[in-house]
C-alpha cells in the first residue's frame, strides 16, 4: 500500500472523469474548489519534479464540461511493486509510480501513464485520422476522453462503480507528427499463435492511418536492441506475413539488459516502443519505460500482452488462445479415434498452460469427446477410493475406451521429489517435468500390477504443433484491433500501458495490472461445473477443499472490487 508523504492542494483544473451527482462513503473530495495530488515520495524527491505539471493531469484527458459544472475528482500518484532494481536490472523489488483518479459513487479509474505527466510544454496536433477518407463515414470516430471501461460487468444497486480502464481508440490531439515518429517493434518469450499478425497491424496502423514511414523491427528478443541489427518494416514487406505462424522478427527469453536497451533507444533516435509478450516480457516492458521517464525521454512505450495459455489477469482473453483451443481439438479427435478403435483403449492429451488450465478446460468443452480432464488448479489423487484410477477402472468398463486431456502444470504435488525439477529457463520460470509420460506411466503401472484388465494406452502431445502455426480468422481479428488500440495511445501520448480486451472493449492498461499476479481457473466456477457435467467425471476434491476454494475466490473478488493492490479501497455500500 502507498505511503505518501506530500501533499498539495491546486485551484480546479478539468476532472478526468465526468462525475454524477451522489453522495457516497467514500471521502468526498474538498467542497472548496480545490483538488488533492498526493506525490509519490521516489518521484518527489526526482529531478523531473520541478517539471511537472500544477495538476498532474494532461491536458488531453481533462474534461471541460466537470471543470464548468463544478465537479470534482480526486488524482493520486501512487507506488506499488513493479519489480525493479536502483540499477535498473529486472527481478529486484523497487518501486513504480500508479496513477489513481477517483470519482463519486466508488468510482476508480486506475489510469495509464501521459507524456504530460512529466513533460512540460509539449506541443498537441490534430489527429490526422480526421483527414483520412477511410474514416470519415464513421460517425464520433475518436474517442471522447471521458470514456473507460468497467473492470466488472456485473453490479449490485448500492454498491460501488469500482474499478475502471481508460478506454482504447484515436483521440482527437495526438503528441507526435508523422514525420518525428520513429517506432520499433520486439517480440520476446515463446511463440504464439498471432504474433506475426501483431507486427504486420502495427506497421500498416501506422503507415496508413498516421502517415508513419519509419518503423523497424528489433531482431531476436529484447537482446537485439543492443547486439543486432534492425529489420526495416513497410506494408510491402509485412503484407503475407499473417499467414504464417512464428515471428518474422525472431524471439529469445531472458536478455533483458535495461541500461543497453534504453541506450540503445535513445541512440537510434526510437520514440515508439511496441512490445509483445507474456508478463514476464511485460514486467520487462515496465522497467524500459521507468528508466525513459526517469531521463525524461518523449518515448512511448506500448505493451501487447501475448500467451498462448490466457494467464495474463484483467484481459478477457489473449491473443492466439482461441487458435491453441481450436487446434487442440485435432489432438483429442485423433486421440479419441485411437482410444474407440481398440478394446480398453485410453487416449490421453496433454496441453500447454503451464499453471493454467484454460486450454484444456475450453478444449475439453469444445470437443466433448473427453471423460476426463486434469488442470494444475483442481488437485487430484491416483489412488483409492474417488482416486483417478478407481475413476479409469470404471469408465473402461462402462464404455470400453475413454479419452484424458492432462495440462501442463498439473499434478506437480505428486511428483517424487526425484524428478521435481528447481531448474528455470532465461526468462525465470521454473522447468516442469512432463506430467503426460509421467502419467501415462503411472497409469500403466497401475493396470499391469492389478492384472484385472489389459489397456492399450496412446499418449499425445501437440504442444509445438499448436503454438506454431498461424491464427485463426477470430485471432486475425483480434490482432488487429490489438495493434491498431496500441498504435492509437502511443500516438495520443500514453505511455507505460498495455492494451487488452475488458469486457468486451479495447482498453489501456497500467503494466502492474497485468503483472501483479497470475490469471487461473476458478475451480468453484460455472465453467469448472459445467466442465464436470460435461465429462461426468469427479471433481477429486474433499470438502475441506471446497471450503478453502470458495474463500480464496471470495478474497480474489473482494480485493478486485475494492481497489485490487493499489491501496485504494472504496466502500462495500455506496448510497448514490
Amino acid at each position: 500500500m502507498a505511503s505518501p508523504i506530500k501533499t498539495a492542494s491546486f485551484h480546479t483544473f478539468p476532472s478526468a472523469v465526468s462525475s454524477s451527482s451522489c453522495s457516497s462513503s467514500l471521502p468526498s473530495p474538498s467542497p472548496s474548489p480545490l483538488f488533492s495530488l498526493t506525490m509519490d515520495p521516489i518521484r518527489s524527491l526526482s529531478p523531473l519534479s520541478s517539471s511537472l505539471p500544477a495538476c498532474g493531469l494532461d491536458p488531453i484527458n481533462s474534461s471541460s464540461a466537470a471543470a464548468s459544472s463544478g465537479k470534482h475528482s480526486s488524482v493520486c500518484f501512487a507506488s506499488s511493486k513493479a519489480g525493479i532494481s536502483s540499477n535498473g536490472s529486472l527481478g529486484i523489488s523497487g518501486v513504480s509510480n500508479s496513477k489513481i483518479v477517483t470519482g463519486d459513487c466508488g468510482y476508480v479509474l486506475e489510469d495509464v501513464p501521459h507524456f504530460t505527466d512529466y513533460i512540460t510544454h509539449l506541443p498537441a496536433y490534430p489527429n490526422p485520422l480526421q483527414d483520412n477518407p477511410a474514416y470519415s463515414v464513421v460517425e464520433q470516430y475518436f474517442v471522447d476522453v471521458e470514456d473507460t471501461v468497467p473492470q466488472k460487468a456485473i453490479a449490485h444497486r448500492n454498491g460501488p462503480r469500482g474499478i475502471h480502464f481508460r478506454r482504447a481508440g484515436p483521440r482527437q490531439k495526438v503528441y507526435f507528427q508523422s514525420d518525428e515518429v520513429q517506432a520499433c517493434i520486439v517480440t520476446c518469450g515463446g511463440l504464439c499463435p498471432g504474433l506475426n499478425t501483431v507486427i504486420r497491424e502495427i506497421v500498416c496502423g501506422l503507415y496508413n492511418m498516421y502517415g508513419v514511414k519509419k518503423v523497424v523491427g528489433i531482431d531476436g528478443g529484447y537482446k537485439g536492441f543492443y547486439s543486432r541489427n534492425t529489420i526495416p518494416l513497410n506494408p510491402r514487406s509485412v503484407n503475407d506475413i499473417h499467414k504464417r505462424g512464428g515471428t518474422i522478427l525472431g524471439t529469445s527469453r531472458g536478455g533483458h539488459d535495461t541500461k543497453k536497451i534504453v541506450d540503445s533507444i535513445q541512440d537510434r533516435g526510437i520514440n515508439q516502443v511496441y512490445i509483445i509478450g507474456g508478463d514476464g516480457t511485460q514486467k520487462g516492458a515496465a522497467v524500459i519505460y521507468e528508466e525513459i521517464r526517469r531521463r525524461g525521454l518523449k518515448v512511448a512505450v506500448a505493451g501487447i500482452p501475448k500467451t498462448i495459455d490466457n494467464d495474463i489477469p484483467v484481459i478477457d482473453r489473449s491473443f492466439g488462445f482461441n487458435t491453441a483451443v481450436e487446434e487442440a481439438q485435432r489432438a483429442i479427435n485423433a486421440a479419441h479415434v485411437e482410444a474407440e478403435s481398440i478394446e480398453n483403449g485410453i487416449g490421453l492429451v496433454k496441453l500447454m498452460g503451464r499453471h493454467s488450465g484454460f486450454i484444456a478446460m475450453y478444449a475439453t468443452l469444445a470437443s466433448r469427446d473427453v471423460d476426463c480432464c486434469l488442470i494444475p488448479e483442481s488437485p487430484f489423487y491416483l489412488e483409492g477410493a474417488g482416486g483417478l484410477f478407481e475413476f479409469i477402472e470404471r469408465r473402461l468398463k462402462e464404455n470400453g475406451h475413454m479419452v484424458i486431456v492432462v495440462a501442463e502444470g498439473t499434478g506437480e504435488d505428486l511428483f517424487s521429489d526425484s524428478i521435481n525439477s528447481v531448474n528455470k529457463d532465461a526468462s525465470g520460470n521454473r522447468l516442469l517435468q512432463d506430467v503426460g509420460l509421467w502419467l501415462s506411466q503411472k497409469i500403466k503401472d497401475h493396470f499391469s500390477k492389478k492384472n484385472k484388465m489389459a489397456i492399450n494406452l496412446k499418449y499425445i502431445d501437440p504442444t509445438y504443433m499448436i503454438r506454431a502455426i498461424p491464427s485463426n480468422a477470430s485471432d486475425n481479428v483480434y490482432c488487429t484491433l490489438l495493434a491498431q488500440s496500441a498504435v492509437h495511445g502511443a500516438m495520443a501520448g500514453y505511455t507505460g500501458f498495455t492494451v487488452g480486451l475488458v469486457n468486451g472493449r479495447h482498453t489501456y492498461i497500467p503494466f502492474y495490472r497485468i503483472t501483479e499476479k497470475q490469471n487461473k481457473v476458478v475451480i468453484t466456477d460455472r465453467m469448472w461445473a459445467r466442465l464436470l457435467s460435461s465429462t461426468n467425471q469427479p471433481s477429486f476434491l474433499s470438502p475441506k477443499d471446497v471450503v478453502e476454494d470458495k474463500k480464496e475466490e471470495s478474497l480474489q473478488s473482494s480485493e478486485e472490487n475494492n481497489g485490487g493492490s493499489n491501496g485504494y479501497f472504496a466502500p462495500k455500500e455506496i448510497s448514490c
